[in-house]
């Protein structure tokens, strides 16, 4: 045989080979096999259960990613204030996003238009909402300007909100969610946008799933079930996101400190009392050497410096895109405003509280159900109710005892389930103080240090107080291509 001939039979061979495995991948990709039963997986005649190819969670509207890690949570500068109440200790915070910047006015009055536009026979959710503009008031100074002009007019649509309770911040958080995945579902094409929503006939994550909200249909998936037809979205096909909220107090700080690019050998070389490496409130190198790194107090009647040569340029707040983000690449964790997080208030947090993912203030709910069993039917709001859990449903668990999970570790109960606090008499701390953290523009240079914490009512509201949202991180480590494993 010449070698021309064999040259040819070789590439021949070399193409059967190939199509033959391509044919294979392509059977295996269409039809994967349980590793457990050897039943195909996407397959109708073999039941239909659904094996789906996920790659990744997408980055939510203004989140950034922020990989986890440990690090020491608590007042790494002198307790000036000796309320010892934010103890250094190790703790791990899992992978989780945070929003880049403070949730500025113009992000809250669109809150407010959709909740007035949707909830028509509601006026009460829409008036409930309302920042507290008053919270700028003093008698002894004149601020009415702020009162009437700093939440709606457009000069202030990019400060950051303030004069929102905990309470409100957190119901913005959870129509946050909806909206966000409301958009999702219109952008792969299930839904068709729906301006005319009124009342409780909007889209809510909840009732979606429950099978107690419609929408304007455009299509769904194929049911691969022995029934056939199609089916809604489910929480398996890994479409929508995570639930936006608050950030745990101890994500928080974490965000804030950005132990990024530090560590040599898992040791984290530089000591951060601010979001910045260094001691000073300035920038100490490069062009921008002696400017203020935040917007904050710098002294008795310090707000923003001399007219000729301002130190940081706010008298009040500032655009929430100020300054130089932290090595996280979020805007203004320390001053402009002070922000809130998720957590109930106890100044002995730090001795008690568990050093993963720690955060108190559980209280653990499921979705409410009527006597026959089924999911109760959505409120006014078109939300699907919750209720706690029951001390019956917790009695034969190991990691949790009661539904409210707030207090001590030994749950002593006093004063109507206030874990021991003379509330009003003795101390203002109960089970609706919430922490809040960072310096503001009415702040000295200490509370600029994450460690730092107060607490307030959740009801209650402040002038130099806004807040960010955060969400989970669901699945592994998110990897830049770049990196190795």
């Amino acid at each position: 045989m010449g070698k021309k001939n064999l040259m040819n039979m070789m590439n021949r061979n070399l193409l059967v080979v190939a199509l033959i495995g391509a044919v294979g991948l392509m059977a295996s990709c269409k039809k994967d096999k349980s590793a457990t039963t050897g039943w195909n997986y996407n397959d109708k005649k073999w039941g239909g259960y659904e094996l789906h190819k996920y790659k990744e969670q997408e980055t939510g509207p203004n989140l950034v990613y922020i990989p986890g890690g440990a690090f020491t949570m608590g007042l790494m500068e002198q307790d000036v204030t000796y309320d010892g109440d934010a103890i250094p200790r190790k703790v791990t915070i899992n992978d989780f996003y945070m929003d880049e910047t403070e949730v500025p006015n113009n992000a809250y009055i669109e809150y407010l238009y959709w909740l007035h536009r949707v909830y028509t026979d509601l006026p009460q959710v829409y008036n409930q909402a309302l920042p507290d503009t008053l919270v700028w008031r003093d008698k002894l100074a004149y601020n009415e300007p702020f009162v009437k002009y700093y939440f709606r007019h457009p000069a202030y649509q990019f400060y950051p909100v303030v004069g929102v309770s905990w309470t409100q911040a957190t119901n913005y958080s959870q129509w946050r969610t909806d909206r966000v995945n409301e958009q999702i579902m219109v952008r792969e094409g299930y839904f068709k946008p729906n301006p005319q929503q009124t009342n409780s006939d909007n889209f809510n994550v909840d009732a979606y799933m429950a099978g107690q909200y419609e929408g304007l249909v455009k299509k769904q998936k194929k049911d691969l079930g022995p029934n056939g037809g199609n089916r809604k979205i489910q929480l398996q096909d890994g479409i929508m996101l995570p639930d936006y909220r608050l950030p745990t107090e101890a994500e928080w700080e974490y965000a804030a400190m950005a132990l990024q690019g530090e560590a040599k050998f898992e040791n984290v070389n530089d000591r951060k009392t601010y979001p910045w490496v260094g001691l000073s409130m300035r920038v100490n190198e490069g062009k921008y050497i002696g400017k203020m790194r935040a917007n904050f107090k710098r002294g008795r009647g310090d707000y923003q410096g001399i007219s000729e040569l301002p130190n940081d340029g706010g008298y009040i707040t500032t655009p929430v895109h100020s300054y130089w983000p932290n090595d996280f690449g979020l805007y203004c964790m320390a001053g402009n405003v002070s922000e809130w997080v998720m957590d109930v208030y106890r100044p002995l947090t730090s001795e008690d509280a568990l050093d993963f993912n720690t955060f108190r203030g559980n209280v653990f709910t499921k979705m409410k159900k009527n006597a026959d069993g089924y999911i109760a039917e959505k409120d006014s709001l078109g939300r699907i109710p919750y209720e706690p859990v029951t001390d019956d449903e917790s009695a034969t668990r190991r990691n949790y005892r009661t539904s409210d999970n707030i207090g001590a570790k030994d749950e002593m109960t006093y004063n109507g389930g206030e874990q021991g606090y003379d509330f009003g008499n003795s101390t203002l701390v109960n089970n609706k103080a919430r922490v809040y953290k960072g310096g503001s523009w009415n702040d000295r240079a200490f509370w600029n240090a994450p460690g730092a914490r107060r607490f307030l009512d959740q009801d209650q509201a402040m002038s130099t107080l806004g807040f960010r949202c955060a969400m989970i991180r669901v699945g592994g480590r998110k990897w830049e291509k770049d990196k190795k494993r």
